[in-house]
């Protein structure tokens, strides 16, 4: 079982505030979401809230504003139109939802060196994943923001996920061209699967309705299952991300076979009998 813990919120590596146990991107992630529910959000509510410190709220809303995921104000902040303009449903996630997408951003940084160019289709569980990758990355900003080099290429099918990640200097983002699904964020279309067509990536984090054996991955939308299939065809690696009520469920369209999954990351409410077909097909599974 995969652990993941925030060891610092300031540079320098200075040990972290506990922050009322909560990880600094579970934080953030609990803040915009109800700056996206109240429009505007003041140091003292969110440190009484949290549990926290005014000193690391503050801290928090500057890099926020930084980052133009809100504009700063005297004692707090206040929405951006389109810092956070995703459904609200994107601002609720569950705690195994952030887990797992944390684990999935680490598995990335451990296994694929800088420089590698890494792919994202859209969906709730990647975007989390996306952010928790661009977290990772930020201690390198300065040095790319120098130097011109980039970490990490990312190329997404999701309108979110470019606009999260296009603020970091030590990120290269991809967008993929199409006709943009108020759903989902997704670009689809003739374009889109050209364009994937013609970029290759070393790996591709992929959400999904369902995985099963005999399935493989869906999703509920032939459209958005043509770009994603394409984005596969052109990957070494693909790890699928998904909570567990995605395990052994199918859904309408298919993105790919099983045989293309190299590895899923998934929480624990799976049970064993559920894995052990997707192990049996070569699946690597990872239970956080």
């Amino acid at each position: 079982m995969t652990r993941i813990e925030d060891a610092t919120d300031e540079p320098g590596g200075a040990a972290a505030e506990p922050s009322g146990g909560l990880s600094k991107s579970v934080r953030w992630e609990r803040m915009l979401a109800l700056l996206a529910d109240r429009r505007r959000l003041s140091v003292t509510e969110v440190a009484e809230l949290f549990g926290t410190s005014e000193s690391t709220v503050r801290r928090d809303f500057d890099q926020m504003a930084d980052r133009q995921l809100a504009h700063r104000t005297h004692g707090g902040i206040v929405a951006a139109s389109v810092a956070y303009g995703l459904p609200g449903r994107y601002g609720k996630q569950l705690d195994d939802r952030q887990r797992l997408a944390e684990a999935a951003a680490h598995l990335v940084t451990q296994r694929h060196a800088d420089q590698a160019v890494i792919g994202f289709n859209g969906g709730r569980t990647t975007t989390l994943v996306a952010k928790a990758l661009g977290e990772l990355s930020d201690q390198r900003s300065e040095h790319a923001a120098r130097t011109g080099e980039h970490v990490y290429t990312i190329v997404t099918s999701a309108l979110n996920i470019a606009a999260e990640l296009v603020l970091r200097p030590q990120l290269r983002t991809v967008c993929l061209g199409g006709t943009a699904r108020a759903q989902s964020y997704e670009l689809t279309g003739p374009m889109a699967v050209s364009m994937a067509r013609t970029l290759w990536l070393d790996v591709l984090v992929l959400g999904m309705v369902g995985i099963d054996a005999q399935a493989g991955l869906t999703c509920g939308d032939p459209d958005e299952a043509g770009v994603t299939s394409a984005l596969v065809e052109h990957s070494r690696h693909v790890i699928a991300v998904g909570t567990s009520d995605k395990v052994g469920e199918r859904s309408f369209a298919q993105i790919c076979d099983i045989s293309r999954i190299t590895t899923l990351v998934t929480d624990s409410g799976a049970t064993e009998e559920q894995l052990a077909p997707l192990r049996e097909a070569g699946v690597e599974v990872i239970v956080v």
